[in-house]
């Protein structure tokens, strides 16, 4: 009994240390953290999450329903076989603006709602482009500081919107997946994004160097929000969700105090994913309605001019748009860290959508291994 009560008296001390470390180091969210994974069985966030935080619904109007393509199209099982090892639930492609191939696991509901984690980062690109054509933002050039009053600080001040969007603003936001102190688990766990956000102190030069990191994306948000004077997920209803006549309202997740996390966590479907790629693929042109200009959506998936993470010149990464090449055809993509894509293909008038819980690790050039089984999928069936 004696060594019993010591084990517990120990367990008590070693966790009231622990409570009393994150309190003083001002990381109490990391309670939230291990409550959220590790204690519920989880090794992190995933796509069906919609629910475990506050949100705002990016509401829709006049729905549009893809049409579907009368081609007779029979995917090889290989191809199912590869979807179901890593986990997918849905796989969407489109040619021509009709559907070719929806396919789903067959105890998935197509009209679920996941979470396109990073996939996030691509349509607040698109929404600087909208509040850009809108004339709320003069210029992509200009400071972060006109908009932001907490940049007019000396090492801050030659930090401009450009920068943000091709994520070389220099600052350093701590980008570790692994860690449960670093920024991407307090800005999806911790209360106050914003907040957090500010935090984050310029290590390098703005506009040489591309590094990939959400506080830049978050930083767009917080740019929206003021400029607007509206919510990012009203301004994305008012802008692209009610003219592209999306089929579902889709919701983004935010914080304890009303803030959408821009940087992941909106949430949609497949055949509602891929309406951004459409908008892309038209140039900023929805059905004869300019949502955006077309110079913006150039320049958003053309490679930035900077040198990335090996030190070599950046071809793989726009306005918060990847970007690579494949089989001959240059292709623009979104992505999130659970192996959500979307991917435009210019030249085949094609859109690709995968959702799901799982991807592969990632080969050369930063790609994630899965994308090429997809891509292949795809064009085995549009080629």
């Amino acid at each position: 009994m004696k060594t019993i009560k010591n084990i517990i008296l120990y367990t008590a001390a070693i966790i009231l240390l622990f409570e009393m470390g994150l309190w003083l180091s001002g990381n109490l969210f990391v309670n939230s953290v291990l409550r959220h994974t590790i204690f519920s069985g989880k090794m992190g966030p995933d796509i069906d999450e919609l629910d475990l935080f506050p949100k705002h619904e990016i509401a829709t109007q006049f729905k549009q329903p893809w049409p579907h393509s009368n081609r007779n199209v029979i995917i090889d099982k290989s191809y199912i076989d590869a979807f179901q090892s890593y986990e997918t639930e849905s796989f969407l492609v489109i040619k021509d603006d009709s559907i070719v191939l929806e396919w789903h696991e067959p105890m998935y509901n197509p009209n679920n709602y996941a979470n396109s984690f990073s996939m996030a980062k691509s349509l607040t690109s698109v929404l600087i482009g909208c509040a850009l054509k809108d004339g709320y933002i003069k210029s992509i050039d200009d400071a972060v500081a006109e908009y932001l009053p907490a940049f007019n600080e000396e090492e801050k001040k030659a930090i401009t919107i450009r920068h943000l969007l091709t994520m070389s603003s220099g600052i350093d936001f701590h980008e570790a997946y692994v860690s449960p102190f670093a920024w991407p688990a307090e800005a999806y766990y911790g209360s106050d994004v914003n907040a957090l956000t500010l935090k984050a102190e310029v290590i390098g030069e703005p506009g040489k160097q591309w590094l990939y990191k959400g506080g830049d994306s978050q930083l767009l948000g917080m740019i929206l929000n003021r400029v607007t004077k509206k919510s990012v997920a009203e301004y994305a209803s008012e802008k692209l969700w009610k003219p592209m006549g999306a089929e579902h309202p889709s919701y983004w997740s935010t914080d304890e105090k009303g803030m959408e996390k821009v940087s992941c966590c909106w949430y949609s479907n497949a055949s509602d994913f891929a309406r951004l790629a459409k908008l892309m693929l038209n140039k900023g042109n929805w059905n004869g309605h300019q949502i955006i200009d077309t110079a913006f959506v150039n320049e958003s998936i053309s490679p930035a001019n900077l040198m990335d993470e090996d030190g070599n010149p950046n071809d793989k990464y726009g306005f918060q748009w990847w970007l690579m090449k494949y089989k001959g055809h240059s292709i623009f993509y979104a992505r999130g860290i659970r192996g959500q894509y979307i991917f435009g293909v210019p030249d085949l008038n094609a859109i690709i959508v995968r959702i799901g819980h799982k991807r592969a690790p990632k080969a050369g050039h930063n790609i994630p291994k899965d994308v090429f089984v997809y891509l292949d999928a795809a064009f085995s069936l549009i080629n």
